[in-house]
């Protein structure tokens, strides 16, 4: 696939909307074999489409209800630990 970076010149694209995430492709032949690629879209659709977990709203959103529930805070602060040693081990 062509770098989004680097599009083809004067080759005309079809923009289309899924699930919150906005995504580019080809529309006339040779060119149209090429996979869309993800132009744009909601922040946390955008993450989940590329694979994520979840995106930066989310996790800022977990951080403010780890503050009111102390299980969720404990597991976090789990999950970081772990997130830590594997950094480590690198």
């Amino acid at each position: 696939m062509p770098s989004p970076n680097k599009l083809i010149p004067d080759a005309a694209l079809i923009y289309e909307r899924a699930n919150g995430v906005t995504y580019a492709r080809y529309r006339d032949p040779p060119y149209n074999v090429h996979e869309r690629w993800i132009v744009g879209g909601e922040p946390t659709a955008v993450a989940r489409a590329k694979g994520e977990l979840f995106g930066y709203a989310e996790w800022e959103d977990m951080m403010e209800e780890a503050e009111r529930n102390p299980i969720l805070k404990k597991y976090l602060k789990k999950a970081i630990e772990a997130y830590c040693l594997t950094k480590e081990n690198k």
